[in-house]
């Protein structure tokens, strides 16, 4: 795992958003990690949304007065495929000239945190104070439903990430089956 941010708890208020498209094999990453998430009792204040590729409708909620937002998706970044990588996103990166202002259908994390500022604005919403991105590396994102083997083996390690930087219970191993005597 590579972390390129501090782990810090955060408070009371926080989105934990899947993003993905499933359709595009390890695209999917995000949507099943928060999935698997859902199975463990997370601290009061603490939501969890399968957000899959309705961006627009993501930033939007980003907006409601959360004080931390951690989007889950899978994240290119040049490393092996299944590797967990943990940003820290708060600070929008500057936008990139002759880049496109919106096409809803490809909603990437980047694009969705560039569009804040300006929702924000209309709206009278506020930003979170703190937005942090579990990634993981993908091997495949072709036309496929399914994580390949590498990918879905680190949901797991990205679960455990995500309970703890929200302050809970880590999960516990399973218990070994009970041997007759």
């Amino acid at each position: 795992m590579s972390t390129d941010a501090p782990v810090a708890k955060p408070a009371a208020k926080t989105l934990i958003a899947g993003v993905g498209n499933i359709f595009l094999g390890d695209d999917g990453f995000g949507v099943e990690a928060v999935r698997r998430l859902g199975e463990h009792p997370l601290p009061d204040g603490v939501e969890v949304v399968d957000t899959g590729v309705r961006g627009v409708h993501l930033a939007y909620q980003m907006l409601d007065g959360y004080h931390t937002v951690l989007l889950v998706d899978a994240a290119a970044r040049g490393s092996e495929p299944g590797t967990v990588h943990l940003l820290d996103a708060t600070t929008p990166a500057p936008a990139r000239p002759g880049a496109t202002a919106l096409d809803a259908h490809h909603m990437t994390p980047d694009a969705v945190l560039a569009l804040l500022d300006t929702l924000s604005a209309g709206t009278g919403g506020r930003r979170p104070e703190r937005v942090l991105v579990v990634g993981c590396e993908p091997a495949d994102v072709t036309e496929g439903i399914g994580l390949s083997e590498p990918v879905d083996a680190a949901v797991d390690e990205a679960v455990r990430l995500i309970l703890q930087l929200v302050g809970a219970d880590e999960p516990t191993p399973a218990a070994a089956p009970a041997t007759p005597q």
